[in-house]
């Protein structure tokens, strides 16, 4: 009868408390963290990807020979602010015949050489530019630059487009990063509160160890491994979940996977592991100490 009785009761452990809630609402809180964190990497490459799509057109003039259309492509690519890790090309060329091609289409009835009777369009190069250099002013003076080279007749670039594109990146950045803020403070204080409630049902355990005259590192020891596990479990659930949804919105929405990179998806993932383990450390330790100064009465 004794055993018995002794089976049935549950023995509470120095550092258990219920874990699986805990776990669950710290994954939750990273899932969230988590998915705006793809949001910022996505808007990054989405605003990197505008931007490596500002071009600048080279035109030459009618002139020139081959030699020297030869040449000023060699120079081209040697510019200091050409984008040499483009591909498949920083600098290629467009012969007039192709650029009246593209103009027709397939609308042969807009066919202007037939009309003139020449092509009036020029041979040009389309040149991108390293990202560095994506600002009003530094685009002017290349633009300048180039046009002193000898045989080109005209730089053209969407001047307009370049300035409004730079604003609304910078408002978009700001605005993310503001947010990106206030919900990390947020999440953590979700956390900490979490940890805290979970911890206020080992307060007499933590006040009996005391008593008995454990010392207050032995106390803290398991529950902030214990927490620092439960963290990193956490961290590890949010990452899977994420992948989960990253997976069904690749099948769904067409061309996402562009915006994608790997390795800053395996800083994300490693991130939130080490959020979840920081911040379950950093929330238990402040619990537990709390507890330890706290008074008998204060207890209650």
């Amino acid at each position: 009868m004794k055993r018995e009785i002794k089976q049935k009761r549950k023995k509470k452990k120095l550092g258990s408390y219920p874990y699986i809630s805990v776990v669950l609402s710290i994954t939750l809180a990273l899932v969230v963290v988590g998915l705006f964190g793809l949001l910022l990497l996505y808007s990054g490459k989405l605003a990197e990807t505008v931007k490596n799509n500002v071009e600048i057109q080279v035109f030459l003039k009618k002139s020139i020979t081959e030699n020297q259309r030869i040449k000023i492509q060699k120079t081209l690519n040697n510019k200091y602010f050409t984008a040499t890790e483009a591909t498949p090309d920083p600098v290629v060329y467009v012969s007039k015949e192709q650029a009246a091609k593209e103009f027709i289409g397939d609308n042969p009835e807009e066919d202007f050489t037939q009309l003139l009777e020449y092509n009036p369009l020029r041979d040009s190069y389309i040149l991108k530019i390293k990202t560095e250099y994506h600002t009003e002013e530094k685009f002017a003076a290349i633009s300048t630059e180039i046009e002193a080279i000898n045989g080109v007749f005209e730089v053209a670039y969407p001047e307009h487009t370049l300035g409004s594109i730079n604003k609304n990146i910078t408002k978009a950045s700001i605005f993310l990063i503001g947010f990106a803020i206030v919900l990390l403070i947020a999440v953590a204080i979700l956390i900490n509160n979490t940890i805290k409630l979970a911890l206020f049902s080992q307060r007499f355990l933590i006040r009996s160890m005391q008593l008995v005259g454990a010392k207050s590192g032995f106390i803290q020891r398991p529950f902030l491994v214990r927490a620092s596990l439960h963290g990193i479990m956490s961290g590890i659930l949010a990452s899977l979940l994420i992948i989960i949804m990253v997976n069904y919105a690749n099948r769904n929405i067409e061309d996402l996977t562009s915006l994608q990179d790997n390795k800053s998806l395996i800083i994300l993932f490693s991130g939130l592991v080490l959020m979840g383990a920081i911040v379950g450390f950093g929330s238990t330790y402040r619990s537990i100490n709390k507890y330890l100064r706290l008074s008998l009465d204060d207890l209650y």
